[in-house]
């Protein structure tokens, strides 16, 4: 069974950065496509970026050019860089592991983290 195992959260200023990171359990993780998502209070859990096998990435639209998506394989971690940073991007973030990919949608699967809490104020 992998788990999978955020950190990097905390509490950061409006137009600063962050660095999550999701660390499975096993080097399985070599052949999964992987993906960030969040959750604000009263709102649905909505993707924020994925990545493929290949390194191939894909953007939520609200997160487009501020965020950044990587992987490495060697670490058996996926790495979500946040930059320029705003208020609405406060959320608890969750890596889920395992998709696939339909019609070039990222589907998640089952496996996901624990969750990292992101707030963003002055």
């Amino acid at each position: 069974q992998v788990e999978f195992v955020e950190s990097g959260g905390g509490l950061v200023q409006p137009g600063g950065s962050l660095k999550l990171s999701c660390t499975a359990s096993a080097s399985i993780f070599r052949v999964f496509a992987m993906a960030w998502y969040r959750q604000a209070p009263g709102n649905e859990r909505e993707l924020v970026a994925d990545i493929n096998t290949g390194g191939v990435t894909n953007y939520g639209d609200s997160v487009k050019g501020r965020f950044t998506i990587s992987r490495d394989n060697a670490k058996n971690t996926v790495y979500l860089q946040m930059n320029h940073v705003k208020p609405e991007d406060t959320a608890v973030y969750y890596c889920n592991g395992d998709g696939w990919y339909q019609s070039g949608n990222y589907i998640p699967g089952e496996r996901w983290g624990q969750g990292t809490q992101v707030t963003v104020s002055s």
